[in-house]
């Protein structure tokens, strides 16, 4: 900072910062937080303009993408200059720094003699692959076996971490989605990286994954990455090397000091799940002769009155398709003017449109969802926030909890997976002027009466509701859906579709799938998808003794529930011929969660007792 009197200002920004203070002559430096550390944690990025900011007292806004504590810093909503909190790779914006938390943790498991490149390799591509930064790298973690193993501790010695080794006794407690016969045989426990990754807690970024060679000989070492939580019992070491540690854990020895950083907590959260892991995967090819239990497609479509009236409409294929005819039944069905309607090759078409053409600075997407939204935005460049609806809330919203600055959010009603039905009135509460809300509908013809539905709403601002045929009716391989929105919302979308975008039969569904005898039969079929919950729902309760928990207040065509082993049971129930949908690809979710679909009464028993045998082992 220059001088003339300035000292003083020096150690406020040095306070504000997390720097040391440094006084130098009048030559345009801004001081010590142009360096490579800020707040006490690595930064890179427009450091020099966002201190100033910072210094002269102007907005600037948090955009914190996991939960790490920082010190107290004078930041906004929103500003011109943004501090970013985050684990990824990403390309810092003019007028953005990017803070680095220590928030990820690389468990690894070797055989003797393994080279340092090897393993180097290894992890380098597996955080490269998975978008994660190596400045968030906290530890390695490994077990006691492995401790002294050359090649693993000089892999951490080059990336400048500490080596945490662990005991086979608490490695063997984690629960991890992959165990293996091979490491429980050699030292004792079914999982070496997964679990010392995971010992601490902590969300599963990068399976277990193992290294290669250039010879195709056999793998010598194995990683796994977790994005450990944030506690408030973390050490810290404040810039002027003043250390505060946590107790000592007796189970674990650390090799070299952990670093460590000074406290305030951020408040959203983000992670690298799969957001293109879909439940279809469950069921493609070694899995296309099991009991389908992983996709919400309704059993026993498309029926066969409307299998016969898309075969009819094969015969005007040669002509270009005509989308009129369904655009005003779709209007009809919900008293909107057509205007309002845009026809789309399903519901996921219209989540890319709209990240395409929205021009939005702070997306919002509330989770656990559908994560076809999240991707459609991250593809198309933008930076998403995430808003994480908590189990112990019974995974309801709270209206309150979605930033005030947020121009975007994306919820769904009923939400997959968690199958809950949020109040029409608590969704309607997140539109401002100024904002597009985004409400995901493509299950709420499940429910009886559509009861919270938002569709045909005029009277709130920026809405934007997607619907989808594709659930109800059987038709997700022939791709149809719509989107109800304001005019110019509308008009904005279709300059962005392509010609022709919904073929002639998915039109010709379209405009069947509204009519009243249709609507007539949709609502019979929620009915029963009501009552088949129901048992289904009950019939897991019997299993509560052995820590099965379903989600409570199931009311889309599926069902939620946690359980201990759900990776190991998961693969069971394949064994016995059955696909669930793993839970862990959802952003709120881990690996301890399952979603199944609401099946008929004979299914939902023979489900059941094949539950009870994979809970017993096989």
């Amino acid at each position: 900072m220059s001088g003339g009197g300035t000292s003083g200002r020096a150690r406020e920004a040095a306070e504000v910062l997390g720097a040391v203070p440094v006084v130098t002559p009048a030559t345009g430096v801004v001081g010590p937080a142009a360096g490579p550390r800020m707040l006490g944690l690595p930064v890179e990025g427009d450091v020099a303009a966002v201190s100033r900011a910072l210094l002269d007292g102007e907005a600037v806004a948090l955009c914190a993408e996991v939960t790490w504590p920082l010190p107290p810093v004078p930041v906004a909503g929103e500003g011109a200059y943004t501090l970013r909190l985050t684990d990824r790779l990403v390309e810092p914006r003019a007028g953005e720094a990017v803070l680095r938390p220590p928030s990820l943790v690389v468990g690894v498991g070797a055989s003797k003699g393994v080279p340092v490149d090897e393993l180097l390799a290894l992890i380098e591509a597996a955080l490269r692959d998975a978008g994660l930064s190596a400045t968030s790298l906290a530890h390695l973690a490994t077990g006691d076996a492995k401790a002294e193993e050359p090649g693993i501790v000089e892999a951490a010695r080059r990336l400048g971490v500490p080596l945490v080794a662990h005991g086979s006794g608490e490695l063997a407690r984690v629960e991890v989605p992959h165990p293996s016969d091979a490491p429980l045989a050699a030292v004792g426990t079914p999982s070496v990286a997964e679990a010392a990754a995971l010992v601490g807690g902590g969300e599963l970024l990068v399976p277990k994954r193992k290294s290669e060679r250039a010879d195709g000989r056999p793998a010598r070492a194995t990683c796994a990455v977790v994005r450990r939580p944030a506690t408030p019992g973390m050490s810290y070491r404040t810039p002027h090397g003043r250390t505060t540690t946590d107790p000592a854990d007796t189970n674990t020895r650390t090799r070299t000091r952990t670093r460590t950083r000074t406290p305030m907590r951020a408040e959203s959260e983000g992670s690298m799940h799969d957001l293109r892991h879909h439940g279809d995967a469950e069921v493609r090819d070694d899995g296309s002769a099991l009991v389908d239990l992983a996709v919400n497609v309704r059993s026993g479509t498309p029926p066969a009155w409307l299998r016969e009236h898309i075969t009819k409409s094969v015969a005007g294929l040669a002509a270009y398709p005509d989308g009129r005819a369904a655009r005003a039944a779709v209007a009809e069905r919900h008293g909107l003017p057509v205007e309002r309607v845009l026809l789309t090759a399903g519901a996921a078409e219209a989540f890319v449109l709209l990240a395409r053409t929205l021009k939005v600075r702070r997306p919002v997407v509330v989770h656990p969802q559908f994560t076809e939204p999240e991707a459609a935005l991250r593809d198309a460049g933008h930076t998403v926030d995430r808003v994480l609806l908590r189990e112990e809330d019974g995974f309801r919203l709270d209206p309150d909890a979605v930033p005030e600055a947020a121009d975007l959010v994306v919820i769904g009603n009923p939400t997959n997976p968690t199958s809950v039905l949020h109040p029409a009135a608590d969704i309607a509460r997140l539109a401002r002027p100024g904002r597009t809300l985004v409400v995901d509908e493509a299950f709420l013809d499940a429910v009886p009466g559509e009861r919270e539905a938002l569709a045909g709403r005029t009277d709130v601002p920026g809405l934007v509701v997607l619907r989808s045929l594709t659930k109800t009716w059987g038709l997700a391989g022939l791709r149809i859906g719509y989107v109800l929105a304001g005019p110019e919302t509308i008009e904005l979308l279709t300059r962005a579709q392509p010609l022709w975008p919904v073929s002639t039969p998915a039109l010709a569904a379209a405009e069947a799938c509204v009519g009243p005898g249709a609507l007539a039969e949709a609502a019979e079929a929620a009915r029963r998808v009501a009552a088949d919950r129901s048992r289904l729902l009950t019939g897991l309760e019997e299993f509560a003794d052995r820590g099965v928990r379903a989600v409570e207040g199931a009311r889309g065509p599926f069902v939620l529930f946690r359980l201990p082993h759900a990776a190991a049971v998961r693969e069971r129930l394949r064994a016995l011929g059955f696909a669930v949908r793993r839970g862990d690809t959802f952003p709120g979710l881990d690996q301890r969660w399952l979603r199944v679909a609401v099946r008929d009464r004979g299914t939902t028993d023979a489900f059941l007792e094949a539950l009870g045998r994979a809970l017993d082992g096989g």
